[in-house]
Order: structure tokens, then sequence, then C-alpha cells
């Protein structure tokens, strides 16, 4: 399956409920999906529990991206077709910026 295909099979599946919800909304739920994607990580979730996990943040990243009229396949491919945007390397030869230590 395509992302474009998975695009449309979430929003013929649940569509109408998230544009009814709205932007907002569905947001909400998106990050909540994202916070449980977090937490089967840090448990060292494997298999089909972690996979349900990322196919959920992915279906509702999709369904955002319907209500805001982006075709997500055609921005990925617009973005990271050429490799890293910054860079155009495969692999990415970006210097990595330092990150904050974790408080």
């Amino acid at each position: 399956m395509t992302v474009a295909e998975f695009q449309r099979l979430i929003d013929a599946t649940f569509g109408a409920k998230d544009r009814g919800r709205g932007l907002e909304g569905t947001f909400m739920w998106f990050t909540e999906e994202v916070g449980e994607l977090s937490r089967a990580l840090r448990r060292g979730a494997k298999g089909a529990a972690l996979e349900e996990e990322f196919a959920d943040v992915l279906a509702w990243l999709s369904t955002l991206a319907s209500i805001a009229g982006v075709d997500l396949e055609a921005a990925a491919r617009a973005k990271y077709a050429a490799g890293c945007p910054r860079c155009r390397g495969i692999p990415c030869r970006c210097a990595e910026p330092a990150r904050p230590a974790a408080g």
C-alpha cells in the first residue's frame, strides 16, 4: 500500500468523524497516540504491539493531513526525494545539533 492509498483509506474510513471533530480536536487525538508510541518505545515494546502504535500514529497523521488538504505522499516526495533537505545527501552529512541534557 502506498502512502497515498493509506491516506485515502483512512479518509474513507474515518474522514467524516475527523472533519466533524475539526483540526484542533483531531490534533489532540494525534498527540495522544504519539504519547502512546513514546511509552511503548520507552518500555521496549516489540512486534505487533509496537507496530500497532506506529500504525495509529500514521493513521492520525494521515487524517490530519487530509483535513488540512495536504497529500502526504506528494509532500514527502517534494521535501525528501533528493535526500536530506539541507545537504541533499543520502545519507545525510549534516552535523548533528547538540541536544539539551535531559532534566
